[in-house]
């Protein structure tokens, strides 16, 4: 990631984002140091924005995104020199895999969003399991996030973080398919339970 850029994008973008997209940010303290996993439920292109805002610049995360968004003239520019890398979805894209092994090995926190596509709040998708084997593979911790579909224009949009935590993996065997989709139902279920939580509150 080119550190002007990031900080560029957060000083110029933030007061006019914040101003219109306003947020409330329950959570942060439960966020470790680096490396972690933060994984969030995805329902509006501009939920990458609200965590780096929400997460301020305390660490700048590397972002997992689909390939397609890079290929755009001058918006794929700015999103690589913010350390957004694209993955193909619907293929086994092993440089993807590779470049966000190596970013939470060199200690970055990596943002993905585990769905893999973005789903308004009334629907359901079954989560990919990308985060899991990362999470797995690395043994950092997954940070789950939700935030609400509904978007709306100065009202202040919450998102919440959820405890960090380590996955439960098949002890002293390599883990197989059917860990990664454990893990991977059991992370949307947190992710989900966020939601209700705050709503409860």
């Amino acid at each position: 990631m080119n550190k002007f850029w990031f900080h560029f994008f957060y000083i110029v973008v933030w007061p006019i984002f914040h101003l219109l997209f306003p947020s409330k940010v329950v959570g942060r303290e439960k966020v470790p140091a680096a490396p972690v996993l933060l994984c969030s439920n995805h329902t509006h292109f501009t939920d990458p924005i609200y965590i780096l805002y929400a997460m301020r610049r305390k660490e700048a995360p590397a972002i997992m995104a689909k390939a397609e968004l890079l290929r755009i003239p001058v918006l794929g520019w700015i999103l690589k020199q913010m350390g957004v890398f694209g993955v193909d979805r619907g293929k086994s894209d092993v440089k993807a895999v590779k470049t966000a092994i190596k970013s939470l090995k060199d200690g970055k926190n990596l943002l993905v969003f585990p769905e893999g596509t973005r789903v308004k709040e009334e629907d359901s998708a079954e989560a990919k399991t990308g985060a899991a084997m990362l999470a797995l593979r690395t043994g950092v911790p997954l940070v789950p996030i939700w935030m609400p579909a509904k978007k709306k224009l100065f009202r202040r949009t919450p998102v919440v973080f959820g405890e960090a935590y380590y996955p439960e993996g098949a002890e002293g065997t390599r883990p197989t398919p059917e860990d990664y989709r454990r893990v991977a139902d059991d992370l949307m279920a947190r992710v989900k339970a966020l939601g209700e939580q705050y709503h409860g509150n």
